[in-house]
């Protein structure tokens, strides 16, 4: 049984420790949990880590966010995995800071990344963990807020999440979506 985790992100070292990157920065810290390295191949850097004897392969996506579609369409039928195996770890304005969300399936609701997969894929069935980064903007400041980096108050809120959002995965892998969804999407997340 495989797994492609993907973590949504835009390649390049101005891009680092951004909100808009929390998706490379959640699949890395699984993939170094779990004692993987990532190597620059087809569209994508990967990495492949064993998760209780079931196989993993994780991306992130060198095509930058609004091309994210070509390295997941990629990856999907290069490994031959369906569509319900496959987790997209992407960052939500939607949802507050204090929130983790994982469905089944759902709209792009505008992000970029999402919308790329969408296109490729032809079909919007197909697991997303949303990592909410709050919406504590200006009018007129989205992309801007988007891609800047955390603030020093909201780094401790972030790495609790990024932990969590690697047990989600682990869930995810383990006991299915079902079982991840009841244990993540009603938590609310503080120090």
């Amino acid at each position: 049984m495989k797994f492609l985790i993907i973590g949504l992100g835009n390649n390049g070292h101005e891009y680092a420790n951004t909100r808009h990157n929390i998706g490379f920065d959640v699949v890395n810290a699984f993939v170094q949990k779990h004692g993987g390295a990532f190597k620059s191949d087809r569209l994508a850097f990967v990495a492949e880590v064993k998760v209780r004897g079931k196989q993993c392969i994780c991306i992130c996506p060198t095509t930058f966010m609004n091309l994210s579609g070509r390295a997941v369409k990629y990856w999907l039928d290069k490994k031959n995995i369906p569509l319900e195996k496959i987790l997209v770890i992407v960052d939500d304005l939607a949802l507050p800071l204090s929130k983790l969300r994982l469905r089944p399936s759902g709209s792009d609701a505008g992000h970029n990344g999402l919308k790329s997969i969408h296109e490729c894929l032809e079909t919007v069935n197909y697991p997303k963990l949303r990592f909410g980064i709050g919406n504590n903007y200006p009018k007129g400041r989205q992309v801007d807020f988007v891609l800047g980096k955390w603030t020093p108050e909201e780094i401790p809120l972030v790495l609790l999440k990024i932990d969590k959002s690697v047990e989600t995965i682990e869930s995810f892998i383990i006991n299915g979506i079902t079982i991840a969804m009841t244990e993540i999407n009603n938590q609310e997340f503080s120090l």
